[in-house]
């Protein structure tokens, strides 16, 4: 069984810079389609804005792909979400899931880490 924790959050001034992390134990993430997901404190989680495999990713918001590039580490242990150019409308707790669909539902997700909090403020 897949275990998942986020990291890389934390506070960024408007324009900046973070790399999130999603890691993997019990197993790796070839297997997998990877999600992140964003919720905004005290709100539903909202469906999976970007979904990666091995092979590629998918975005549901296209102004994220110029800004946003996902990518994974040598031994599929890894996934690395670059986040530049950060605004306000980013500051959310983000999630990382894992599942056998590719599909932008939480539902369809098996795995989940507990979050990661970005918050951009000057």
């Amino acid at each position: 069984q897949v275990q998942l924790a986020e990291s890389g959050g934390g506070l960024v001034q408007p324009g900046g810079s973070l790399r999130l992390s999603c890691a993997a134990s019990g197993g790796t993430l070839t297997g997998y389609a990877v999600g992140w997901f964003r919720q905004a404190p005290g709100k539903e989680r909202e469906d999976a804005f970007c979904l990666s495999s091995k092979t590629g990713a998918t975005w549901s918001e296209d102004y994220l792909k110029g800004r946003f590039t996902i990518s994974r580490d040598h031994t599929g242990n890894t996934v690395y979400l670059q986040m530049n150019n950060l605004g306000p409308e980013n500051a959310d707790i983000y999630y990382c899931g894992t599942g056998t669909l590719w599909s932008v539902k939480g539902r369809d997700f098996n795995y989940w880490g507990r979050g990661t909090r970005v918050t951009v403020a000057s």
